[in-house]
């Protein structure tokens, strides 16, 4: 198992005592592992030092308005490839299918490409393969980092790492498509309900069908489980 893939999907988990509990644990696999750039390993122990320390409920507020609330910052990969076209669905299906093949089975209530969950299949996988499949996601990892860092957001670092260990690095133009689209403040209410109203999106130049299904495809590549290796167990709460 990829335990750095591991810690990073708990960080991005709805906020729970028994995070706050295991923050110094993940604290320590980071370390012990060394896959991450010391500077970005930094920021995540400032976040995890913050979930630790902070009180509960204004960590899971934070949360909610972060990433419930306000589409730009989705943790569903879909939503920022497919938005609300009916291909969503199809896309779901397939993901669906390709955990319950490496013997990851998630309850009907979960959405497949929520992103913890994506991680959490991707750290059972073989290292060169899960960073190979980081690639192609990577440009909104970098908006969401660029998001976050604009809104002062200690989470800015997980998506950082996740850039990091990304076998292919984000394009500047597929940076810049997604940059120029809507981030309102999750408190303006008329500008998040105009957000979610928006057509599904398409990114970089001039790109099809063919590119904006990269992500499901390469997935789809990652089906055979790696022989002796476990599926990682499934958190208690994912929101």
């Amino acid at each position: 198992m990829n335990k750095t893939l591991k810690a990073l999907s708990a960080l991005l988990t709805y906020p729970t005592a028994e995070l706050q509990v295991a923050a110094g644990e993940i604290s320590e696999v980071l370390d012990a592992d060394r896959l991450i750039p010391s500077r970005i390993r930094d920021q995540l122990h400032n976040l995890l030092h913050e979930l630790a320390t902070s009180d509960l409920y204004d960590l899971q507020e934070r949360y909610v308005l972060l990433f419930d609330r306000t589409r730009s910052l989705s943790l569903h990969l879909f939503e920022h490839v497919h938005g609300e076209s009916r291909d969503r669905g199809q896309a779901m299906i397939d993901l669906r299918t390709q955990y319950e093949q490496a013997d990851l089975l998630i309850s009907a209530a979960e959405l497949p490409d929520f992103l913890p969950l994506f991680l959490e299949f991707l750290s059972t996988r073989p290292i060169k393969e899960a960073y190979g499949t980081l690639g192609q996601p990577a440009h909104i990892f970098a908006v969401l980092a660029e998001r976050l860092r604009k809104r002062k957001s200690p989470y800015e670092a997980v998506f950082g790492a996740l850039v990091a260990l990304a076998a292919a690095k984000p394009k500047d133009a597929e940076i810049s498509a997604l940059l120029e689209l809507p981030d309102p403040d999750a408190t303006d209410l008329a500008a998040l309900d105009a957000a979610w109203e928006d057509e599904p999106v398409n990114f970089g130049p001039g790109v099809g069908d063919n590119c904006k299904d990269g992500l499901i495809a390469r997935v789809r590549g990652a089906l055979r489980p790696a022989p002796g290796v476990q599926p990682a167990p499934r958190p208690n709460t994912r929101s």
